[in-house]
């Protein structure tokens, strides 16, 4: 089967699961024809994706996130409102969307949780089937637990998952743990990509730390220059930041790179991060203790630290106190979990949903209510 994948350019999460959804695709005989990549002024394209992707990637312009100037909270209402005032390039956007798929015909288009994904099949009801992909589609399951929410950001979360699946056929549900699947979604394993299953984790001297909003940053150096004891190794995607800086002797900031990333991931001591599905998932496959603080104003990042407390991977904070996460791992952390079997059985899964797929024919479905 051909497909082509929608991609929110959003943190680095998306696009490694993108990865690796492309490595499942070719060892199972499918064809990856092209990768429409969302973009935006905040964001660098990682280099490690266009290395990764064995398939033309086209560069849209799609909604992003609005910060504060500290780089830090998303503020909800001026993202609303920038992503209205750009209505002319999204219509662009949505036209080169068309064109692609047009000249493509892929049998399924496969969206990472861009909205303009599902608005395009909403309003454009292309001929391929359509399925969505991402943790976020685990809000349509029973036992899934919502976050305290402040205002309407729980409503703008529903929404904007709504949005992004109008019209999919499946709705693949990313989740840490094994879940039930229903009527309305498909539970399926986190997607890891082969080079973290190949990893030998050891016990470093130094915490690992990714930052997807630059600016917490500055909270990170903060905390390093008053405890020279903890060594601290971070990962960001600022735009203008060099390879490598050294703030402090005990800190050090890198450009995200897949290979290094992963490659500190298996030897530090544990992971601090912002509330980004994947990383917690590469470090619960690694077993290291994970801290996770959710972007301020972010509603979903708030839900992932919820379940990264219920999975046991580890706590939830509201700053990047280092000590909180030394402090479990010297009392109470269990490395113990499942994940590493609940991922084996991707292969399996995918092989049964394409294989669904060659047998029906593809259909308009109208997804349930986001409230």
């Amino acid at each position: 089967m051909k497909f082509i994948f929608i991609v929110q350019g959003e943190g680095r999460g998306h696009m490694t699961q993108a990865i690796s959804f492309s490595n499942m695709l070719h060892n199972q005989g499918h064809q990856l024809a092209g990768v429409i990549l969302g973009k935006s002024k905040r964001r660098t394209i990682p280099e490690f994706f266009s290395r990764e992707i064995p398939a033309p990637i086209h560069l849209v312009d799609s909604p992003n996130f609005v910060t504060d100037k500290e780089e830090k909270e998303i503020l909800i209402g001026k993202t609303i409102f920038q992503n209205l005032t750009k209505t002319s390039t999204f219509y662009k956007s949505l036209k080169k969307i068309d064109g692609i798929v047009k000249a493509e015909a892929p049998d399924i288009i496969l969206n990472f949780y861009d909205l303009l994904g599902g608005i395009y099949n909403g309003f454009y009801r292309p001929k391929s089937r359509y399925w969505v992909i991402g943790h976020q589609y685990l809000i349509y399951h029973p036992e899934f637990k919502f976050a305290p929410a402040k205002g309407l950001n729980k409503f703008f979360f529903k929404l904007n998952t709504y949005m992004t699946a109008l019209g999919a056929s499946e709705k693949l549900a990313l989740s840490f743990y094994k879940l039930k699947s229903t009527d309305k979604i498909t539970v399926v394993p986190p997607l890891l990509r082969e080079e973290v299953k190949k990893l030998n984790p050891t016990l470093g001297d130094f915490f690992l730390t990714y930052i997807v909003n630059s600016g917490y940053g500055q909270e990170v150096i903060n905390y390093a220059k008053e405890n020279p004891h903890l060594k601290i190794r971070a990962y960001w995607d600022k735009k203008d930041a060099a390879e490598t800086e050294h703030p402090l002797p005990n800190l050090s900031f890198h450009r995200v790179h897949d290979k290094n990333f992963l490659r500190d991931m298996a030897d530090c001591k544990g992971l601090v991060s912002t509330a980004g599905f994947e990383s917690i998932c590469e470090a619960m496959y690694l077993k290291k203790p994970v801290m996770v603080i959710p972007v301020t104003g972010q509603y979903e990042q708030a839900c992932n630290a919820l379940d990264t407390v219920y999975s046991g991977a580890g706590i939830a904070s509201d700053n990047f106190d280092f000590a909180q996460l030394e402090n479990l791992i010297q009392t109470q952390f269990n490395a113990e979990n499942s994940i590493q079997i609940w991922n084996s059985t991707w292969p399996q899964t995918f092989y049964q949903l394409t294989s669904e797929a060659k047998t029906t024919e593809p259909d308009f479905v109208l997804t349930q209510s986001f409230s």
